[in-house]
């Protein structure tokens, strides 16, 4: 096996990037991928901003918002024996409660990130 093929280009928010990844684990990370390149896009065209690296914190930030909420609500319905066959049917999400701490988030890395942005 070369050293070519342990590697993967990707392309996050128009930047390439080169990542080390095992054959088995190529449709995995292209997943994750298209995962968060479509977390950032997202997210720049909401804030109108244009700071990657600021872009980048808020969809790790979602993005982790969005899986530990999934997890704490399938921990919850496993404890209370509740079936979720069917995740359409039972969401479990309260959806205006995350796009409110969402909100919440990006006010706060606002007035962090602002004397940033007049360093650049």
């Amino acid at each position: 096996m070369s050293d070519e093929s342990r590697f993967l280009d990707i392309s996050l928010l128009g930047k390439e990037y080169r990542v080390a990844c095992p054959p088995n684990e190529r449709e995995a990370l292209l997943a994750a991928v298209a995962l968060v390149d479509g977390k950032m896009h997202e997210i720049a065209e909401k804030t109108k901003s244009n700071i990657a690296e600021r872009i980048a914190v808020m969809s790790a930030l979602n993005i982790a918002h969005e899986h530990l909420s999934f997890r704490d609500e399938q921990a919850r319905l496993a404890k209370t024996g509740a079936e979720h066959t069917d995740i359409a049917k039972n969401p479990g999400l309260d959806f205006g409660a995350v796009r409110r701490r969402i909100v919440d988030m990006e006010a706060q890395l606002d007035v962090v990130l602002r004397p940033q942005e007049k360093l650049l």
